[in-house]
């Protein structure tokens, strides 16, 4: 059961960008059209493609973020923030060596662009090569980011290192940075778990499903607690909800399969 949690929080990080600063909102089709506008009246400034871009990309428009970003850095090969966003396009794209290279440019052009560094260290640690990975998002801490995600990450390599108090201590930074967000939440009460800190690891699992109650991983964490105290109609419940969110995840079709009717 700890094996499977320990998988899905590791699924939980989600691909690195200046985009995540975009409000969803901004996505909209009536915004997109009003940044059109803008482009139009300024066609010669990569910002407004750099804005649109990223509007593009936050709706799930990229092929035409794609565009943008590249106008961008046609008109500012500089640019370090629009390679960094291209750079996550690339990645939705299924293009790694293309992210990799645009992450690295925008660090040749800002050294201390802790977002590139969170970015690339994400695409190092899903390529399995984990200590470039923590390299990096060593950097983006030493660089003094506000961003909860590199602790995260970083709490992520302590974490699969079995260094669990490592962990729980960047997971409860990038909490402190992000509040609002689940996933270091569900990695930290991963981390309780292992250390048979169980109630601890129930509350974080319960704040998870709280703050986004649409992840499955948070609803299978939870079960699996309930099924570790033998409330095997509970643990039911909860992952099946889980299933019923992601009829694919493993963890949770399995954890159904084993409290079901039990």
């Amino acid at each position: 059961m700890l094996a499977a949690a320990t998988m899905l929080a590791a699924c939980q990080a989600s691909p690195v960008s200046d985009l995540a600063t975009v409000d969803i909102a901004q996505s909209s089709e009536q915004n997109i059209s009003s940044l059109s506008g803008v482009v139009s009246r300024n066609p010669r400034d990569p910002e407004a493609y750099n804005v649109r871009g990223s509007a593009y990309g936050r709706g799930g428009k990229y092929r035409e973020a794609l565009k943008d970003f590249d106008k961008a850095i046609e008109l500012n090969p500089n640019f370090y923030q629009a390679y960094a966003n291209r750079a996550l396009i690339h990645r939705y794209l299924g293009d790694q060596k293309s992210a990799l290279s645009d992450y690295g440019r925008a660090l040749q052009i800002n050294p201390n662009y802790d977002t590139a560094y969170i970015g690339r260290g994400d695409l190092y640690r899903h390529a399995g090569q984990t200590q470039q990975a923590f390299n990096d998002f060593q950097k983006a801490i030493q660089l003094d980011t506000t961003d909860g995600r590199a602790y995260h990450r970083r709490g992520l390599i302590y974490q699969s290192q079995g260094q669990h108090k490592f962990a729980i201590e960047d997971f409860s930074t990038a909490i402190s940075l992000s509040p609002e967000s689940p996933e270091p939440y569900n990695g930290r009460g991963v981390s309780y778990l292992a250390l048979n800190q169980e109630d601890n690891a129930f509350d974080d699992f319960n704040m998870a499903v709280k703050l986004n109650d649409r992840l499955a991983e948070s609803w299978a964490n939870q079960a699996l607690v309930y099924e570790r105290r033998g409330d095997k109609a509970r643990a039911a419940k909860s992952f099946a909800r889980a299933v019923q969110l992601d009829p694919n995840y493993r963890p949770a079709t399995d954890g159904l399969a084993r409290t079901r009717g039990a």
